[in-house]
């Protein structure tokens, strides 16, 4: 590879596609990203780097324009993150679903094929490909049992990767990423619902918070971790699948528990159970095995459960207070 390295990046502009963006910047990649809107529009999570990255318009439902992209950027590696990540939206939207996983995911490793596999392909996976499985903590031989349009559009991509890197010889690897988060977290998410929560009742906003069950047991990891184990494969000689988690899981309660005692309260005087909010019990709990990745990549997790949640806590607090305060 040339001295300067190239990246492209799909979903440049939300938490993954920022902190990876960071990441290359720093490691001297010269970085491209894919988005959708025009230059002009806001960057979103990615709108700090502005100017440090060449933008290339493309749209996961519009065919033709990722491989456009691809085509005209000349890159080393090829980091595809953008897709929908909110999983209750599927159910309503289950076709244009499997069209932006599923389908751009084709057209990224048809194109680099097509190109003569000349850069290296992350692909993200999602610790919910294994759905209502058996087995606990999943790693990467787990039967999959996907129980969403979201797992099993996520599900096939992930096994195209591996159909491509077999017949045509590419290095494709894909990260079976389970749930990683930040202060960049969409504020529809659990995690940055307890975390924005807690912070606007200790500042007076707020005086409860609204939550479905406290026993769903979740692993979470720092997105930061989990883009750099990304960039981890594809430093590889030879492509492969990999589970990125902490190993470890925790209860939405547990998280909620954390998120308060940043602020010096406690949670069960401001968390209440919604019912309509409450999910179906999992058979097994949601937590990966990350063995394969911490032997053979030598990843490691920066930062612990409790660091996470302060971390997100301190940053909604530092948000909301500079923001006005609004009628109840």
């Amino acid at each position: 590879m040339p001295s300067e390295r190239s990246a492209l990046i799909t979903g440049l502009t939300g938490q993954d596609g920022s902190f990876l963006a960071e990441l290359l910047l720093e490691q001297g990649y010269a970085v491209r990203g894919v988005v959708r809107a025009g230059a002009e529009r806001p960057l979103g999570c990615a709108e700090h780097l502005r100017g440090d990255i060449e933008l290339l318009a493309g749209d996961l439902l519009a065919p033709g324009t990722l491989r456009a992209a691809i085509e005209r950027s000349h890159v080393d590696e090829i980091y595809h993150l953008a897709a929908p990540s909110f999983v209750p939206a599927s159910w309503q939207r289950p076709a244009e679903t499997t069209r932006a996983i599923a389908g751009s995911a084709a057209e990224v490793l048809e194109t680099v094929r097509d190109l003569g596999a000349c850069a290296r392909v992350f692909m993200p996976a999602s610790g919910s490909i294994f759905g209502d499985t058996t087995e606990s903590p999943q790693r990467e031989s787990t039967p999959c049992r996907p129980a969403t349009p979201y797992a099993v559009a996520r599900l096939a991509a992930h096994q195209l990767v591996g159909a491509m890197r077999a017949h045509e010889g590419l290095h494709a690897s894909s990260g079976i990423t389970f749930n990683h988060e930040s202060e960049r977290r969409p504020p529809q998410f659990v995690t940055r619902r307890i975390t924005r929560g807690a912070a606007a009742i200790a500042l007076g906003r707020e005086s409860e918070l609204s939550l479905g069950s406290l026993d769903a047991v979740r692993d979470w990891s720092f997105a930061g971790d989990i883009v750099r184990g990304a960039w981890l494969m594809l430093q590889q000689e030879r492509p492969d699948d990999y589970v990125l988690a902490s190993g470890v899981g925790h209860t939405v309660g547990e998280f909620a528990r954390a998120a308060f005692q940043c602020v010096g309260l406690d949670a069960e005087r401001y968390v209440r159970v919604d019912e309509a909010l409450v999910r179906p019990p999992e058979r097994v709990p949601s937590v990966g095995d990350p063995s394969r990745a911490r032997e053979r990549l030598g990843w490691r997790a920066s930062l612990g459960f409790e660091q996470l949640v302060e971390r997100m806590v301190s940053a909604d607090l530092r948000a909301l207070e500079g923001a006005p305060a609004t009628s109840r």
